[in-house]
C-alpha cells in the first residue's frame, strides 16, 4: 500500500509544481491572477473499524484556488490602458464566438471600425450615455467611437474618467461621451473559469455577474494611463517551488525505501 500512497503523493506534488510553474511563467502577464493548490487527506476505514487503527492512504487535490488580490500598478501613459482600483472586472464580448469575457487586464485599443477592443475581437462593454456622460440605460453595449462628430470634425483622442465615462475628443475642440465602463462582480469569483489571456467566464460556481458603475458601492474607481500587473510574487513562488520539490523527493524516497524493504524480504525467502 505504501507504493500507491507515495505514488499518489508524487502526482500531487507534480500538480503543485505545475501550478507554481504556471504562476512563475505569468509573472509578467498583465492582469494575471496566481493560483494555489489545496490538498485533503484520504483515509480508509468503515464504521466497524477502530478509529485508533484507521490508516491514511494518501492525499488528493481538493481544489486549485485562484487569488484575485490586486496586482501592482504600472504607469504607461496610454489613455486606453485602464486599471480598476478595487473590486470589479471589465466586461468584453467576443465578436467571433459571442462569449462574454471578464478581465482585469485593461489594455484596450480602438480598432478600424471605432470599437474599443482588447485583443483581436473582444469589445469593451459599457452602459449607454448621453453626450454629457449621464447613463441612459442598463443594457450593456459595445463602445464605438464615431469617426466624426455632428459638425463633421475628425476624431482626435479618447479619455476615460475615474468614474468610467469614456469621452471622445474631436478636432474642433468639442467632447462627446460615448459610454460609461461597466464593472462586473461575482458572489464567488473563485468559481470563474480561466479562459487564457487574463480572461474569465462565469460558471454556476461563480454565480451570474452583477453590473455596476465604477467608484460606486464596493466597485473600484478607474485609473487611466496605467495597467495592473500580475499579482505573482516571485519570492513566494520560489519558496513554494522548493517546498513542492522537497515533497516530490520525499515521496520518491518513500517508494525507494518500500522497494528496498520488499527486496530484502524476497532475498530472505530465497
Amino acid at each position: 500500500m505504501s507504493f500507491y500512497t507515495s505514488l499518489n503523493g508524487l502526482k500531487n506534488a507534480q500538480t503543485d509544481l505545475g501550478v507554481i510553474s504556471n504562476n512563475i511563467a505569468n509573472a509578467e502577464s498583465n492582469g494575471f491572477k496566481k493560483s494555489s493548490v489545496a490538498f485533503s487527506d484520504i483515509v480508509a476505514g468503515s464504521a466497524f473499524v477502530n478509529p485508533k487503527l484507521i490508516m491514511g492512504i494518501g492525499a488528493s487535490v481538493e481544489a486549485i484556488n485562484q487569488n484575485f488580490a490586486q496586482g501592482p500598478v504600472e504607469q504607461t501613459g496610454n489613455a486606453l490602458d485602464i486599471v480598476v482600483n478595487g473590486d470589479g472586472f471589465f466586461t468584453t464580448k467576443s465578436v467571433i464566438s459571442g462569449d462574454t469575457l471578464y478581465t482585469r487586464n485593461g489594455a484596450f485599443e480602438v480598432d478600424q471600425n471605432g470599437y474599443v477592443t482588447r485583443g483581436l475581437d473582444a469589445r469593451l462593454q459599457a452602459f449607454p450615455t448621453d453626450a454629457a456622460g449621464n447613463v441612459t440605460g442598463n443594457t450593456l453595449q459595445a463602445v464605438q467611437i464615431p469617426s466624426t462628430n455632428t459638425s463633421g470634425a475628425q476624431f482626435a483622442g479618447l479619455t476615460v474618467s475615474n468614474n468610467g465615462v469614456i469621452t471622445a475628443s474631436y478636432a474642433d475642440g468639442t467632447n462627446q461621451a460615448v459610454g460609461k465602463v461597466a464593472l462586473a462582480t461575482f458572489l464567488s469569483p473563485g468559481g470563474l473559469r480561466q479562459e487564457g489571456s487574463a480572461n474569465w467566464t462565469a460558471t454556476g460556481l461563480s454565480g451570474a455577474a452583477a453590473y455596476g458603475e465604477p467608484d460606486q458601492g464596493s466597485l473600484g474607481s478607474l485609473l487611466s494611463g496605467a495597467l495592473e500587473r500580475s499579482n505573482v510574487d516571485l519570492s513566494e513562488e520560489m519558496v513554494s517551488l522548493i517546498t513542492a520539490q522537497r515533497n516530490f523527493q520525499a515521496n520518491a524516497k518513500a517508494i525507494d525505501t518500500a522497494t528496498q524493504i520488499s527486496q530484502t524480504i524476497i532475498n530472505l525467502r530465497s
